[in-house]
């Protein structure tokens, strides 16, 4: 395949554990705005999260394609619980449904960032698990870092660590533009450097002051950053997202207007 633009449903709930009833609302806009797929936070699944052919059925149907589920985890020691196992094992299979689909990993913020470089290892050592498990299954997985105060990965020191760590036989990683720039790195520079390892791409933007922006209003050069993963020759998706205030309250015009940007912007470049 060739890049492919999709949306994350962040942008309509952001707690990746809030759940909403709202995911075949989220399908229709997104077919409507323009794209092409949707990366769906498994909280949204709803009806649909013990029938994946029924999610299949209603994409189908508006011919959108499932990019990813994002499935978030907690991992308080080294060792996933039982709960999270079974999670992770019931999305791993969920995925297996939709040829081409990968399992979106992030991990949920911590209370603090106590005890700092053991957390990381922790966390790690069970995303690897997770993955091992995934690729055994025929899926690809991949790690999503985040930037809130309290994450576990939000700076250049933990993305270090993160790299290092990361069991990039059977686990990619999804650099999420936003969350890069809200840490105080150039977004393009982290893709340009891990082009490798890219198995999936967020997009969302960013100002320099770290506030989030309308897409292609803020500091992030998207239009350089799509011209490296073309160049690179990959070949997965791209979902955008959005994290300003306009898009907490009508995220549907938000999305259409994104739309607006990337056919402007960034799909000819790929095309």
């Amino acid at each position: 395949m060739t890049i492919k633009f999709g949306c994350h449903t962040s942008t309509w709930v952001l707690d990746y554990d809030k759940e909403v009833d709202c995911i075949d609302h989220i399908i229709d806009v997104v077919s409507d705005a323009g794209f092409q797929g949707v990366d769906v936070q498994v909280a949204l699944l709803g009806k649909y999260d013990n029938d994946p052919e029924k999610l299949k059925a209603k994409l189908d149907s508006k011919g959108i394609e499932l990019a990813a589920l994002t499935v978030p985890f907690t991992w308080p020691s080294d060792t996933e619980t039982e709960e999270e196992r079974k999670r992770a094992d019931h999305y791993i299979e969920y995925v297996k449904h939709f040829p081409g689909a990968k399992l979106n990993i992030p991990v949920r913020n911590g209370p603090n960032r106590d005890n700092l470089l053991q957390r990381q290892k922790e966390i790690m050592k069970c995303v690897n698990a997770v993955a091992k498990r995934a690729y055994e299954n025929g899926v690809v997985s991949m790690f999503h870092p985040a930037s809130p105060a309290t994450s576990y990965f939000r700076i250049a020191s933990d993305y270090e660590v993160m790299f290092e760590s990361l069991d990039t036989h059977y686990i990619g990683y999804t650099p999420d533009a936003g969350h890069i720039t809200k840490g105080g790195m150039n977004a393009v520079d982290v893709v340009r450097e891990h082009l490798p390892i890219i198995k999936h791409v967020h997009i969302k933007d960013c100002n320099n002051d770290l506030t989030f922006a309308k897409m292609g209003q803020g500091d992030i050069d998207f239009p350089a950053m799509v011209k490296s993963l073309v160049d690179y020759g990959y070949d997965g998706w791209i979902m955008v997202e959005e994290e300003t205030a306009e898009a907490a309250t009508d995220p549907d015009r938000v999305i259409h207007d994104v739309y607006q940007y990337v056919a402007k912007n960034l799909k000819p470049i790929v095309e």
